[in-house]
């Protein structure tokens, strides 16, 4: 991991974001499937009681619920793990988004479990689940700062959204505010593009700096905004550096990855190779461990981006 200090906490971010816009949006209301000990949500429920239901337990009727109180006017955020919310949820979900309901369902663990938590078996493939349903905005912020722009872009927007969080901390990338449907250049480049989301963000920024140190030059996309995605970013990307790596923290099969593939495929064809979760059943396992055991370790990047580079002849 990057040396770019502190590591702050993305879910931690969340509750502070939601508690600012909770004094001036007087019809905020939020749901948490959250243990009271673990709720980043503490502080909102201590100055808004009245805007503030625990529903822990009860996944699927929290979504239900929020549905319900959003079709009163309201803007509704609906936090809770992703394996619940996404999952267990999903029928729940489908309802909201057909619906265009103003609410946001918010995974507070998304990819890989932070060190030091429980370890149970991640869930992978919420991204392309969510993606896939009509109307659903989807956003995966990199780190905490991105993270509180993308609550307050939400909170103003109309409509449903999917708001995943990861659960470790992570270190500032240190851009531009979150914007819905841009792609943010984190790293300017010629040779090869990195599109990253989430914790892989930082990561990217690692692979860039060390063959930055051999002349080699890395254009790095933070997708933080997965749909709407900024199709024109990634094509310019394409024709100017002429091969695309993805990384992230979820299944390769229908999250980013194959997202990228299929636009360059359609538009504008280059070598793409994704760096993911495979076509497995996971086992529990904290971050590190678990990018290790899978293929998602900085060695891989590497190798992956220097496979690349060999393909478009930009070093021997």
């Amino acid at each position: 991991m990057s040396d770019r200090k502190p590591l702050e906490s993305l879910v931690d971010a969340y509750g502070l974001a939601l508690t600012e816009l909770g004094a001036t949006h007087p019809r905020l209301t939020v749901y948490s499937a959250a243990a009271p000990e673990a709720d980043p949500l503490g502080e909102f429920l201590a100055r808004f009681p009245d805007r503030f239901f625990r529903v822990d337990g009860h996944e699927p009727k929290m979504i239900g619920m929020a549905a319900t109180t959003a079709a009163d006017g309201r803007t509704v955020f609906a936090s809770g793990p992703s394996a619940l919310v996404a999952g267990r949820s999903y029928s729940a979900v489908r309802t909201v988004s057909a619906a265009g309901a103003n609410v946001k369902v918010v995974a507070t663990d998304g990819g890989f479990p932070a060190e030091g938590t429980p370890t149970t078996r991640p869930m992978m493939e919420d991204i392309g689940l969510m993606r896939d349903l009509p109307g659903m905005a989807v956003v995966v912020p990199a780190d905490a700062r991105t993270t509180q722009s993308a609550v307050r872009v939400l909170a103003g927007a109309s409509g449903p959204a999917y708001l995943r969080l990861t659960g470790e901390p992570l270190p500032n990338i240190g851009h531009e505010s979150f914007q819905i449907g841009r792609a943010a250049v984190v790293h300017s480049g010629t040779d090869l593009t990195i599109v990253a989301v989430g914790a892989f963000v930082a990561r990217a920024l690692d692979v860039a700096e060390e063959l930055s140190r051999v002349g080699v030059s890395v254009r790095v996309l933070d997708f933080a905004s997965v749909k709407p995605f900024d199709e024109k970013a990634l094509l310019r990307a394409a024709r100017e550096t002429g091969a695309i790596l993805t990384m992230e923290e979820h299944s390769v099969l229908t999250g980013v990855g194959a997202l990228v593939a299929s636009a360059t495929a359609e538009e504008y064809p280059v070598p793409v190779r994704r760096i993911g979760v495979p076509d497995l059943v996971l086992e529990p396992g904290a971050a590190q461990a678990g990018r290790d055991r899978y293929g998602m370790s900085n060695e891989h990047c590497l190798e992956e981006a220097w496979t690349l580079l060999r393909a478009r002849g930009k070093v021997q």
